[in-house]
């Protein structure tokens, strides 16, 4: 299905309009369970068509399978399709939904148990103009968010050098501000940008080069006081360890599709608080309220989240739930509900898919 933005997001892939994203509706135990993932062919390779295809092969595999044993289900699916890890993280959250609304329990019991219930949503600074980021930083500063990404690379180093400087000062001290560049930078650029803003406000820099890179993530690092993070670099744990280990960041930015599901995605949640590496929470841009929901589940369980939570359904101009998630000055609050505790408007749902 197709969702659209409230505005465009710019990106160092291109400007962003509309979402597109892929629902897996299951029924076992009496119940109907929902899972999300959206389409990101630079982050895991898969685009609406593949991950649908995807879905279609596992789901004769899973049938008759046990509700209750979430990791035999995804053992099952690996077995039987390498790779696709967005489509297995719909899967495997769509059984999470189903497994706590046929036991009355939250999945954040299902996880780790809630540590949290209110959570501060980080929000997206992406116009790429200096002015209109400025203002909007301002007012959403107002609104009570305390959190904030600006999204970089998409231009030049310099004009993202100026832009950062403007929204960091706009929005002063006592919150936290990132910058994304989603992989589009160079060693030599990512350099040129660290050293122009060392001394700002901003509290980390992600991905700034090639998810492979891990000798220039570690060189950048290196050269700066501002700590950087992985994304597109994290697909499982193995790349946590070895992005600590070569020291080329201190904090990881976890997404399901990338990890393949909920349950991995708080184990590496858990594995970062071990490494003493700083953890970022995320959906993909921009996807519904059923995978901002199960994201929330997550942020309640996990053991820190000090580099914020980034919650999309937020930006877009219509969803798909019956009753829209709480958020209130600058923060959201975890359903408490069995499963991911939302109800799903399925006529909508059937609405959007036929736009696509």
């Amino acid at each position: 299905m197709s969702l659209p933005l409230t505005r465009p997001i710019k990106r160092s892939k291109g400007v962003l309009a509309s979402a597109d994203n892929v629902l897996v509706r299951m029924e076992a135990g009496g119940v109907t369970g929902w899972g999300e993932a959206g389409s990101a062919p630079t982050m895991t390779g898969e685009f609406v068509e593949s991950m649908v295809a995807a879905v279609k092969h596992l789901a004769p595999f899973l049938e008759g399978a046990q509700l209750s044993d979430i990791a035999q289900l995804s053992a099952i699916m690996d077995a039987n399709l390498y790779g696709n890890s967005g489509a297995k993280a719909a899967i495997e959250m769509a059984a999470h939904d189903a497994l706590g609304k046929s036991l009355g329990k939250p999945v954040y019991e299902l996880l780790g148990g809630k540590r949290r219930g209110r959570i501060p949503a980080l929000r997206m600074i992406a116009s790429g103009d200096a002015a209109a980021d400025v203002a909007e930083a301002k007012r959403c500063k107002r609104e009570g968010y305390v959190a904030y990404k600006i999204k970089v690379g998409a231009g030049d180093v310099k004009s993202d050098v100026e832009r950062t400087r403007e929204v960091c000062a706009a929005l002063g001290g006592g919150v936290l501000i990132s910058a994304d560049v989603n992989q589009n930078w160079s060693v030599a650029q990512a350099l040129e940008y660290v050293r122009a803003v060392a001394d700002t406000t901003l509290d980390f820099l992600e991905q700034p080069v090639a998810a492979e890179n891990l000798t220039g993530m570690a060189e950048i690092a290196a050269a700066t006081r501002i700590p950087i993070g992985c994304d597109e670099g994290v697909h499982g744990l193995a790349d946590i360890r070895n992005h600590h280990a070569a020291r080329a960041a201190s904090g990881a930015s976890l997404k399901a599709i990338k990890l393949g599901g909920l349950r991995p995605m708080y184990e590496a949640a858990v594995l970062c608080d071990g490494l003493g590496m700083h953890v970022n929470l995320a959906c993909k841009i921009a996807e519904s309220g059923i995978a901002t929901a199960a994201v929330l589940h997550m942020a309640a369980a996990v053991p820190s989240l000090d580099w914020g939570v980034s919650l999309t359904s937020q930006y877009l101009a219509e969803d798909v739930l019956v009753s829209p998630l709480v958020f209130a000055q600058g923060h959201a609050q975890v359903p408490d509900g069995p499963g991911l505790g939302v109800e799903v408007d399925e006529a909508r749902v059937r609405g959007f898919a036929a736009t696509r």
